[in-house]
């Protein structure tokens, strides 16, 4: 049986990313509308401090317009391809089989 984390994180995302310590809902809240729309669907939890991060990140390198905007939606879906596929990995090396959301050619539910 696997021991539950204080978060209850489940995932493989400890051993492939850092989370950053912070204040997830004042981060969330200061994301533009359209990240605060798309981190609401990840997947996953997208740890807000973490994407607040990145935003800020965008900024610097394209100002605060649509473009440093749909940057970093590109490296979100991104993120989150990574993050299926190191979890159907896991799954597929466990249970010796696909993972099967992937064998019914499903798309993630939001």
């Amino acid at each position: 049986m696997r021991k539950a984390t204080a978060d209850n994180e489940r995932t493989l995302r400890n051993e492939m990313w850092r989370r950053y310590a912070g204040d997830d809902w004042a981060a969330f809240d200061a994301l533009p509308a359209t990240i605060r729309e798309r981190v609401a669907t990840h997947a996953y939890d997208a740890w807000s401090v973490n994407v607040m991060m990145l935003w800020q990140h965008y900024k610097r390198l394209y100002g605060r317009n649509s473009r440093a905007e749909r940057a970093l939606m590109r490296y979100l879906d991104y993120c989150e391809r990574l993050e299926r596929e190191a979890f159907a990995s896991r799954y597929r090396d466990v249970y010796d089989t696909v993972l099967p959301h992937d064998a019914a050619c499903a798309t993630i539910l939001r």
